[in-house]
């Protein structure tokens, strides 16, 4: 059984940081590549990051890039999202998933987590 627990979130202000970790129970975790999404209100999931099951390849969203890294602990199974210059559009719900390969579409990823909360206020 899969199970996927993101923490980290909560109330930030414009310009500040926040570091998300996503913590993995599964087989093999090592072999999956990890991405992060995210929901605002009343919006589309929308693609964040993603990093290689190696960790030496990862892909951004244009609007977090320079802004925000993912990295991976493979030997803590967890995926982390490391989130500076915060901006209030990026508000929304922060969900980590593991599929086979880096990707911005949700379709190629086969484990969700429930998410985490972040909100910042401008």
């Amino acid at each position: 059984q899969v199970q996927m627990v993101e923490s980290g979130g909560g109330l930030v202000r414009a310009g500040g940081s926040l570091t998300l970790s996503c913590a993995v129970s599964m087989r093999d975790f090592s072999t999956y590549a990890m991405g992060w999404f995210r929901q605002a209100p009343g919006k589309e999931r929308e693609f964040v990051a993603a990093v290689s099951w190696s960790g030496g390849s990862t892909l951004y969203s244009d609007s977090v890039k320079g802004r925000f890294t993912v990295s991976r602990d493979n030997a803590k199974d967890t995926v982390y999202l490391q989130m500076n210059s915060l901006k209030a559009e990026d508000t929304g719900v922060y969900s980590c998933a593991a599929g086979d390969r880096p990707s911005m579409d949700g379709r190629a990823y086969y484990y969700w987590g429930q998410g985490t909360r972040v909100t910042v206020s401008s």
